[in-house]
């Protein structure tokens, strides 16, 4: 049973986990390294499982995603109780670890946290990840909440809708002069797949989904295996969202914006829109752990109330 596993155990694979390394864990924990490992040794033979993969940094076995789950509900609520008591130490910030993507956190997602009330202390460590991964991270335990495109809540966690990011296809009026101009009347369809393209990173979907909406005459969905990925294979990788941006308006090849950050540049002449009727929505969902936790309820109602201003509000869902 959870409640008798030790809790020194139990915080130490947790700060194993959070800092990576047995090293970090043990500079935390104000311990030897050798410690930090008899500690973990010692719970993983309580439980007869493997918790923690040795790689750099460490990962998390599925079983040792339980016990981190546990720890870190299990520091939220002695916060609490230790506030509610009013013992010394009760004002130290509360660490709220969130998985959001890239995009979002160029955008609205810190606007959002600024809604927060300023009274509560909070520590904020923010995780980047694309949309379509951060719900690993809660599975992980390594985060509480994820600004995520699944639908589909994480076991223990709570999940609702918070609108839709759109998309649109842009590039620079001298990309378009150099790579596009010489093609008059050639369908983009035929065009997109033999330019260069701008990608986030080597998961980055979007630009081939994109494509595939122009080939198969209806939104492809991300992800979906196809017989050739869409876009080109001149691809340039630039795994910030200002960089991306800047990369597209550079002339290095097109790719698709979130609307906002685009429609600045279309507005300046710096964009063209390669199809202004267009686009790709990508839904978002707020996923949280299920936890009676006051900082964590507020960061949520936060980023409710800016994602229905800065999101898509037609197309919001749950």
């Amino acid at each position: 049973m959870m409640t008798d596993l030790p809790l020194d155990q139990v915080r130490t694979l947790l700060a194993v986990v959070d800092e990576g390394t047995f090293d970090a864990a043990a500079a935390v924990l104000h311990v030897t390294p050798s410690a930090v490992s008899q500690r973990v040794k010692a719970l993983e033979q309580r439980t007869g499982r493997v918790l923690l993969l040795r790689t750099k940094p460490v990962r998390p076995t599925e079983s040792g995603e339980a016990v981190v789950r546990f720890a870190r509900r299990l520091a939220g609520l002695e916060r609490d109780t230790r506030a509610e008591l009013g013992m010394s130490g009760a004002g130290e910030p509360t660490r709220l670890s969130i998985a959001v993507n890239a995009d979002s956190l160029a955008t609205w997602f810190l606007p959002a946290l600024t809604r927060v009330p300023g009274d509560l202390p909070l520590c904020y460590e923010l995780r980047r990840e694309d949309q379509d991964h951060t719900a690993a991270l809660l599975r992980e335990g390594l985060v509480m909440a994820a600004v995520t495109s699944s639908p589909e809540a994480v076991a223990g966690c709570s999940v609702h809708g918070l609108g839709r990011m759109r998309y649109v296809p842009v590039a620079s009026p001298s990309f378009v002069g150099r790579w596009l101009g010489g093609r008059p009347g050639t369908p983009l369809r035929e065009v997109l797949g033999d330019v260069p393209v701008v990608a986030f990173d080597r998961r980055d979907d979007l630009q081939d989904a994109f494509v595939r909406t122009l080939l198969h005459g209806g939104e492809a969905a991300r992800g979906t295996p196809h017989g050739r990925r869409g876009a080109s294979a001149v691809r340039h990788l630039v795994p910030t969202s200002e960089g991306f941006v800047g990369a597209v308006a550079a002339g290095m090849g097109w790719g698709m914006v979130p609307e906002v950050q685009a429609d600045p540049l279309l507005r300046a002449g710096r964009f063209v829109r390669l199809a202004p009727d267009r686009h790709i929505d990508v839904p978002l969902f707020w996923q949280q752990w299920k936890l009676d936790f006051p900082a964590l309820a507020a960061v949520a109602r936060a980023v409710t109330a800016e994602a229905a201003e800065a999101l898509d509000h037609d197309a919001r869902t749950g």
